[in-house]
């Protein structure tokens, strides 16, 4: 007699978005935790009376946020996918499509980064320029005051004073949030929305609205959930999360590599934000090569995924 072991289904999506954001607190409690630990492994118990000047960025304390940081991004974006792979019994690759890249595509992806900087640039400008309503000018200035606070903090983390720092930056900013945060917000919660609504295009906004407003930084909303759109339809063109990943990890390596080159000239890092000022048809024709190159990332890839 033959026995077929039954094919296990998966768990409703609405609860494998719950247990995304419950192994979300749970990593981000235990790896900062464990940050920390490290921490005082290297500074000694005395860091402790200097914990908030870490968390604020002081230059002399910024290896220590560093760390920390590091340990934080593992915890809160890589490991809770793979924790809701393992819980539904199967393997990260499989369950969220790390099918093998093909070339062309890459090559595709870089050149819609690149492409779609001076429409990502207009964005900036325009959510830049956002003013609220009277009534709300008390929101307004806390926001502004956190941009500000944010931004200090960042310049904090890009400032190079060794190759050593700048090999860690791009871990830091470029190649972890890439693999984490496409994981998390792509793979994980976009899959899941897809599952649970079957619309992919309510869950690619839906999670990347999500992927912007978790940043905390109002006047960056929407180029940044216009980036995590793109991202979404990247990963849901071709169904393998490497693309998303690639055009992650290209945005914010180019940010880590233009503050080391403004470093190295001499350049203030405050106005690395600045627009490098295209005229408004350089706008108009970004948006119009971007669009087309999507479509022919779509079409290559859904003949690619036939063909394989």
């Amino acid at each position: 007699m033959n026995f077929v072991k039954p094919i296990r289904e998966e768990s409703h999506p609405l609860l494998q978005i719950f247990l995304l954001c419950v192994y979300w607190g749970v990593g981000a409690i235990l790896f900062s935790a464990l940050g920390v630990l490290v921490v005082l492994m290297v500074y000694g118990t005395s860091i402790f009376s200097n914990f908030d000047q870490i968390m604020s960025g002081a230059p002399q304390f910024i290896t220590a946020l560093k760390i920390i940081q590091i340990f934080s991004s593992i915890g809160m974006f890589i490991l809770p996918p793979i924790a809701l792979a393992l819980t539904e019994r199967k393997t990260p690759s499989t369950f969220y499509g790390f099918k093998k890249p093909h070339v062309l595509l890459l090559v595709l992806v870089l050149v819609i980064m690149i492409v779609s900087m001076p429409f990502m640039e207009w964005t900036a400008i325009w959510n830049q320029k956002m003013v609220l309503p009277d009534f709300l000018k008390g929101i307004e200035h806390w926001m502004k005051e956190k941009e500000d606070e944010a931004m200090k903090l960042t310049i904090q983390l890009i400032m190079v004073r060794s190759n050593i720092d700048f090999i860690v930056n791009l871990l830091m900013i470029a190649v972890l949030p890439a693999i984490g945060e496409e994981l998390f917000f792509r793979a994980g919660l976009q899959g899941s929305l897809q599952k649970m609504l079957g619309n992919h295009h309510v869950a690619i906004w839906s999670a990347a609205i999500i992927f912007s407003a978790i940043h905390v930084q109002f006047y960056g909303f929407i180029p940044r959930m216009l980036l995590g759109a793109g991202f979404g339809y990247l990963y849901y063109f071709s169904g393998s999360i490497w693309y998303a990943m690639l055009a992650h990890f290209l945005n914010n390596a180019y940010a880590v590599c233009a503050a080391f080159y403004m470093q190295k000239h001499n350049l203030p890092l405050d106005k690395a934000d600045e627009p490098i000022g295209f005229p408004w048809y350089g706008y108009v024709i970004s948006v119009i090569i971007t669009i087309a190159l999507f479509k022919f990332f779509k079409d290559t890839a859904q003949r690619e995924r036939k063909l394989g």
